[in-house]
């Protein structure tokens, strides 16, 4: 049964929406695997089944969530991305997770730019964060690329992780960082589109 209450956000290769018990195993092998070592896993069983009830109520109570990041040709389960303010977080995250075998592809960046977007543009925010484990270089290296930068002066969790700010409505209004993100996914979708200088993961 599709989660009531949840956009539908497309992009050319993506369709993001609400999570569904259809898309839990997906969720469970990746969280319960080293995949998930920067995010407070891996999760046995229950703290994954937990979890993941937490990521539909996240909707109901906050208003905002998590969306399954689905392929728009296959309609495959990817990974996820959206916003993320539980208990005791200091300000609302823009997170992302890509399945493993999937990674590598420039899915997150894409999905986590449609979500910024629809965050700022939809619902108002004027601010956000990603808090991120600063062993995972991966994700620093995204949250780079999408324009955030550490704030080494904003609240963490629980002081082991790095806070990265994204730029404001504003800042992506009057610069080119939304342009360079958007020319990076467009040599994902079409590799024979090769700006120079691109990063490729």
């Amino acid at each position: 049964m599709p989660t009531k209450r949840i956009p539908v956000l497309e992009t050319k290769r993506l369709v993001l929406r609400g999570p569904e018990a259809v898309d839990y195993p997906n969720f469970k092998a990746t969280f319960t695997s080293y995949r998930a070592r920067f995010m407070g896993g891996p999760l046995n069983a229950y703290e994954a089944w937990m979890l993941y009830a937490a990521e539909i109520g996240h909707w109901e109570i906050r208003g905002f969530g998590m969306w399954m990041i689905h392929d728009r040709e296959s309609g495959k389960t990817l990974g996820m991305a959206g916003g993320w303010q539980p208990a005791k977080w200091p300000e609302r995250e823009i997170a992302w997770i890509i399945w493993p075998e999937v990674a590598g592809n420039g899915y997150a960046l894409e999905a986590a730019h449609a979500t910024r977007k629809y965050f700022y543009e939809v619902q108002g925010w004027e601010s956000a964060v990603s808090y991120i484990d600063p062993k995972n270089l991966d994700s620093i290296r995204l949250a780079e690329r999408l324009g955030a930068v550490k704030d080494k002066e904003a609240a963490t969790i629980d002081g082991s992780d790095a806070v990265y700010r994204h730029p404001s409505p504003e800042k992506l209004r009057s610069s080119q960082i939304a342009h360079g993100i958007e020319m990076e996914i467009a040599n994902y979708a079409d590799p024979l589109f090769k700006p120079k200088g691109m990063p490729i993961d």
